[in-house]
């Protein structure tokens, strides 16, 4: 693989994360729901009065040791540098929330326009970082270690249930911690169960182009 290649390969990988991130600010300012993937982060944080951004790189490097008990001796090392991958992203969301501010679009309905918004934004962000084929997110990580235990299992399929499980950690944790229910809404729940199901369209419009430019011979 030529250099310019790998070079265009990382930086594909950030784009991805910092799609990934404004998706993440978007779902913020919706106030239908933090995403799925950073409702567990976005009640910790709330709890330890620390930012989305430092919380999400503690909790995304506990999934990278989660990985470990789930593949074992199959678990391959260089997946470790999903530790600064992580980091990255964590400031990455922090920019994004800085960038988008308090932008939000007045009335239920555009409430809903910005948690699309933020789903597409999500699943494009998976899509291209995934595409590139360097290393997962820790999320994403944790994701295919399932699906590489479960017979049949689609990635797309277990992200959903996996999904789901970190949003109920995020509500336990609020209501222990918080007394109610923070960052966790009916936004929360529809990007659980959609996003997954986005990610093969956006891959229908990422792949090609990522494959054009970090694999093919031009």
């Amino acid at each position: 693989m030529k250099l310019k290649q790998w070079v265009a390969r990382v930086v594909i990988y950030a784009i991805g994360l910092l799609v990934l991130a404004f998706g993440v600010a978007f779902s913020v300012n919706s106030n239908l729901g933090v995403s799925p993937v950073n409702s567990f982060p976005y009640v910790v944080s709330l709890i330890v009065g620390k930012s989305l951004g430092t919380c999400v790189t503690v909790i995304f490097i506990s999934y990278i040791l989660l990985q470990i008990l789930i593949l074992r001796k199959d678990f391959q090392w260089i997946n470790l540098t999903q530790i600064l991958c992580s980091t990255l992203f964590g400031k990455f969301v922090d920019m994004a929330k800085m960038i988008v501010g308090d932008f939000t679009i007045p009335t239920y309905a555009g409430k809903l326009l910005m948690l699309a918004i933020s789903m597409v934004l999500i699943a494009i962000g998976i899509s291209i970082y995934m595409g590139v084929k360097l290393v997962n997110m820790p999320m994403e990580g944790l994701t295919a270690a399932i699906a590489s235990r479960i017979s049949g299992a689609k990635f797309h399929n277990v992200k959903v249930t996996v999904d789901c499980v970190a949003v109920g950690t995020g509500v336990i944790l609020s209501f222990i911690f918080l007394g109610g229910l923070f960052g966790i809404r009916e936004g929360t729940i529809l990007s659980a169960m959609l996003i997954g199901k986005i990610i093969p369209f956006a891959n229908k419009m990422t792949l090609p182009i990522i494959q054009k430019f970090c694999f093919e011979n031009n």
